[in-house]
C-alpha cells in the first residue's frame, strides 16, 4: 500500500468517527441549578473552578449524569463543585472501582 493511500484511509476513518467534543464551563459563573442542568442536558461536561488551597491554580473534572458515561472500571460517585450561589453543589464524577473480593459491581448513585 502506498503512503498516499494510507493517509487517505486514515483521514476517512477519522471523518467517520463521532466527535468527542465536551462542553467546558466555569462552575462559579453558574448557579447550582444551572450547572446541574447542563450536566443533565449534555450527559457529561467539564466544570472548572479556582483552587481554594493554591492561589492561581484551576481545578477541573468531568462530571456525568450516570454510570453509563464512565469507563467500565469506574462508577459515578457524588462530588461537589463551587457555584455562584452554593459553595458545595452536588454533582457526579467518575471514580475508579476498588476491586474487592466478592464485589457486587458498580454502585448506582442517582443524580
Amino acid at each position: 500500500m502506498r503512503l498516499s493511500h494510507f493517509i487517505i484511509m486514515v483521514a476517512a476513518i477519522g471523518a467517520a468517527s463521532p466527535a468527542a467534543a465536551i462542553s467546558r464551563y466555569n462552575s462559579q459563573s453558574l448557579t447550582c441549578e444551572q450547572a446541574r442542568q447542563r450536566v443533565i442536558n449534555e450527559g457529561a461536561v467539564i466544570l472548572r473552578y479556582p483552587s481554594k488551597r493554591v492561589q492561581g491554580m484551576t481545578l477541573y473534572d468531568r462530571y456525568v449524569t450516570r454510570n453509563a458515561q464512565c469507563s467500565s472500571n469506574e462508577y459515578a460517585e457524588r462530588a461537589y463543585v463551587p457555584t455562584r450561589d452554593e459553595p458545595r453543589c452536588p454533582v457526579l464524577a467518575c471514580e475508579r472501582i476498588d476491586p474487592l473480593p466478592g464485589g457486587v459491581g458498580r454502585p448506582v448513585i442517582r443524580f
